[in-house]
Formats: structure tokens, sequence, C-alpha cells
């Protein structure tokens, strides 16, 4: 049987032209103050949200783990004129990241590697972690936070945003449970944290002025656009020819709308830095 990670990579293999096709590079949630703002600008504006809750004002050295086709990477890199590392496990994304980077004349600044973001290997070399929408596909996330603190340089800071399940007490219920397990099995994704957790496990891995906070409702309508998206002839046609995991991707979208709605699902984002004297 496929591990994890096999079976990331090629959903993400047979499933990336298809979200190229209808929503562009920035494969990850928009952020929705303004319901009349276009997709493309809400994706950007979560970018921008996130970074201004990281309290990111520079960086020359950037990791982007789980970067897709590069989207963040190249934003990132015009945005602080920054050297950008990005690792997906998808040979299909990294192919189409090498195209993205040449166009925009960026392809000295922004390398993109096909690579399990688990083993880099980088000891104090970044100012920035950035990790949007990718934590959520990695089962040992103490592990993770742990890694973040070696990569980042003293006084380097990171940002995520990640699903999360809801804060336990109360404990989930049964159907609550069977509606994760839905979404963790079309998304091949582990098992979820909440937010909390998180937290709590990066104050375990050393990391300092750790923030957490839940943007579920500002980019729950998301989900609504993307599911519109998909109804359209042409999208239909690329879900046809992406094959059936992308077609179940695709049905999956229901659950993630029903999880925000019910909020057993939400959208964490943490941010936090190594403590300069480490």
């Amino acid at each position: 049987m496929p591990t994890l990670n096999q079976r990331i990579a090629d959903f993400y293999d047979t499933s990336t032209q298809l979200w190229l096709d209808v929503w562009g590079e920035h494969m990850h949630h928009g952020y929705y103050t303004d319901q009349s703002k276009s997709h493309a600008q809400a994706q950007i504006d979560l970018i921008e949200r996130l970074l201004d809750f990281g309290g990111v004002s520079r960086a020359d050295q950037i990791l982007d783990i789980g970067c897709g086709v590069g989207g963040s990477a190249r934003y990132l890199a015009r945005k602080y004129d920054a050297q950008v590392l990005g690792v997906t496990l998808s040979p299909v994304q990294a192919a189409r990241a090498a195209d993205y980077n040449k166009a925009a004349g960026l392809e000295h600044r922004v390398h993109i590697k096909v690579q399990d973001m688990m083993t880099v290997e980088a000891e104090a070399t970044y100012d920035l972690i950035w990790s949007m929408e990718s934590a959520e596909h990695i089962a040992d996330k103490p592990e993770l936070l742990a890694n973040i603190y070696r990569w980042l340089k003293p006084g380097g800071r990171f940002v995520m945003a990640t699903w999360c399940t809801r804060d336990t007490p109360p404990a989930l219920t049964g159907s609550e449970q069977r509606l994760l397990q839905r979404i963790y099995d079309l998304y091949h994704l582990p098992p979820m944290v909440s937010v909390d957790s998180l937290q709590r496990m990066a104050h375990r891995a050393g990391l300092e002025q750790v923030t957490t906070d839940e943007w579920s409702q500002a980019v729950a309508p998301f989900w609504k656009a993307v599911i519109q998206s998909a109804l359209k002839w042409s999208s239909v046609r690329g879900l046809l020819k992406a094959g059936w995991p992308t077609i179940k991707g695709a049905w999956a979208m229901r659950y993630m709308t029903k999880g925000f709605k019910q909020g057993v699902l939400k959208f964490g984002v943490m941010s936090g830095r190594k403590p300069l004297d480490s």
C-alpha cells in the first residue's frame, strides 16, 4: 500500500493542473473581509494578513515548507528581496514552479525542490519559515515544530496557517469524528489537532512569542467559491481528465464546507520566533 507521502504526491500530481486552470498559482484559501473582492485578491490578502499577524518586517533567507507551485515563495521573494527555498512532495508542482519562476524572472532567487519537508537539513539557516496550509499533512506535528526551531536563525520567525479541529473538551462527538474522517480520507491527511495543541507543541519545541488565532469565518467563503468554480463545464472536464482521486477530492469540498459551518473544522494560524540567545 502506498505511504502517506506517496498518496499526497499522487493527489497533487493529478490535481494541480486543474487547480491552476481554475484558481491560478496561489493554491490556498482567501481572506474575505469584503465579499465583493476577487478570489485572487483574497488569496493575496491572506498572505499579507499572515505576515502582519507574524510581525514579519524583513527576511533574507526564507524556507517555504509545502510550497505548492511556489505562489507564496515568489510573492515573498519579491516583497523582501529574499532568497527562498520551497519544498513539495509533488514532481508536477515542482516542474510547474520552475516555469512560473522563469516567467517571473525569479529563477535565481526562488528554488523549488521535490522533498519531504521533514527531511530538510538546515541548522539555523532561515530568517523566516513559511507554512501555508501544509502542516495538516504532517503526522508528527511535535517533530515539525522541533524542526522549525532547528531551521530558524536566532531571532528568526515562523508563520503557519493550517487546518485544525475545534478545541476539546468537550470531546469530539461521533458525528464530528465521522465528518473529519471523511476529510482525512479524501485529502490524505493524518488526524488534525486544535490550534491550542499546536501552540503547546511550539512552546515545548523552544519557540517563544507564540501567538495563535483562528480565521475560520474569514476564509469560509472560499469553499463556496471553489464549489461554484468546480461546477463550470471547463472544470468538470478537468475533473474527468484528472481522474478518480481528484474527483474524490472535489467531492470532499462539501465536507469542508460542512466542517466550517458546524465549527468542528477550524482555520488556525500561529506565529512565533526562535529566541535570540539560542
